[in-house]
């Protein structure tokens, strides 16, 4: 039984002997999960994911912050690359960013490096460049702003507003932009601006546009949009897209005017699809 136990300690000695000389940069990692020089495996040395990193997902990467548990990381970005689950303080990553006219291909490659406290907790984060060698890393995308124009005329029944007044095309229109923003790695606000052409009172038109600009918002809110990051406000006639001669027929000024009439949804988030 002696000699067994004896084996069994040699093989595990000699196992960990060779991980350790196969990965020889090893951070030292304080027991507040902080190093004053992170160390980076070869960066071509990935053992999981067919030796080659993945394409992180952008929001997941965005929710990576201390405090978090080995099980929440792993949750957000999956197992390390480096086959290092015998260094229970450190985790590295290699991921890929499409980052058209940069890198090889469109494609910047970064190491990125996770640390634990002593109670297994995330407490720092560094980041490698690998390719380009001078890239910024994480080349996160910026946010930036995406505008959808929905003509009124489609949407609503004449001189109508509420949610039973929506047409079936309308609605279809509506559902296809709720599952769009839906894909949005993140959202930060949504404003819907209702308009209306110059026919009819100010105050007609004012009421009328935010009242449509009211339905639209419900609408994606029912479709599962976040309530409190979507406003609506009523243009009335204030920002026409087309002017039209007064000389024209009623029913000729009425389709002349017809770009006027829409509701607008402008988006600032990332990661559109």
């Amino acid at each position: 039984m002696k000699t067994m136990q004896f084996v069994r300690g040699v093989f595990a000695a000699a196992a960990a002997a060779a991980v350790l000389s196969g990965c020889a940069a090893v951070s030292f990692v304080k027991p507040d999960g902080t190093t004053d020089e992170p160390k980076w495996p070869k960066w071509d040395s990935v053992s999981f994911d067919k030796k080659r990193g993945t394409f992180p997902d952008l929001g997941s990467l965005r929710q990576v912050k201390p405090g978090l548990t080995k099980d929440q990381m792993y949750y957000l970005l999956g197992r390390p690359h480096y086959a290092e689950a015998w260094r229970p303080v450190e985790w590295n990553y290699l991921f890929h960013f499409h980052t058209p006219g940069q890198g090889t291909d469109g494609v910047t490659t970064c190491q990125f490096k996770v640390l634990y406290d002593k109670n297994m907790i995330t407490r720092s984060f560094h980041w490698n460049p690998v390719d380009p060698a001078t890239a910024t890393c994480p080349p996160l995308e910026q946010p930036a702003k995406h505008r959808y124009t929905l003509g009124a005329d489609a949407l609503f029944a004449f001189d109508r507003s509420s949610l039973a007044d929506l047409q079936p095309g309308g609605r279809q229109e509506l559902d296809n932009l709720a599952a769009k923003l839906k894909q949005f790695d993140e959202l930060n606000s949504i404003t819907v601006t209702g308009h209306t052409d110059r026919l009819g009172s100010d105050a007609y038109n004012d009421r009328l546009s935010q009242q449509r600009a009211d339905t639209v918002r419900a609408y994606l809110v029912q479709k599962g949009l976040p309530a409190a990051k979507i406003t609506a406000r009523g243009m009335g006639e204030r920002a026409p897209v087309t002017h039209c001669s007064d000389n024209l027929g009623r029913n000729a000024l009425i389709t002349c005017l017809q770009p006027n009439r829409r509701v607008e949804v402008e988006v600032d988030g990332y990661g559109s699809k």
